[in-house]
């Protein structure tokens, strides 16, 4: 298995009052959640999260306005979803965008992946 180049990633706006309970429901169904303003990868990651939401709020033309300060989040798939480099199958995306529609009144978002460079939990020396 090559090592990844990018991770396919679901970018949502969601409402601080159930991200806790949002996080830990999508990690039962093995769907990872990334408070996009605390990544790793990012050096500036709080001002990539305002971009985003600015960027989601304005494409909805005041639709979301009720989600300019919810918590941005990339949502990335858990190893069970994973074919070595196949692909994300559909299931995959079936049962994000189902799992999303739970929400509905708490995110927002857009169907469909974007790509971010590999997300990875820093991990200190021993």
């Amino acid at each position: 298995m090559r090592q990844r180049t990018h991770e396919n990633v679901a970018t949502v706006l969601v409402d601080p009052a159930v991200l806790s309970t949002f996080e830990l429901d999508l990690m039962a169904h093995d769907f990872r959640v990334w408070p996009v303003h605390s990544v790793p990868t990012f050096v500036d990651a709080p001002r990539l999260a305002f971009q985003l939401r600015r960027s989601l709020i304005d494409w909805s033309r005041g639709a979301w306005s009720v989600a300019a300060e919810w918590t941005v989040v990339w949502i990335t798939f858990g190893e069970s979803w994973l074919n070595g480099d196949e692909p994300i199958p559909w299931p995959a995306h079936s049962a994000l965008w189902d799992k999303l529609a739970e929400y509905r009144d708490h995110v927002r978002y857009n169907l469909g992946l974007g790509g971010v460079p590999p997300l990875s939990v820093r991990r200190e020396p021993h």
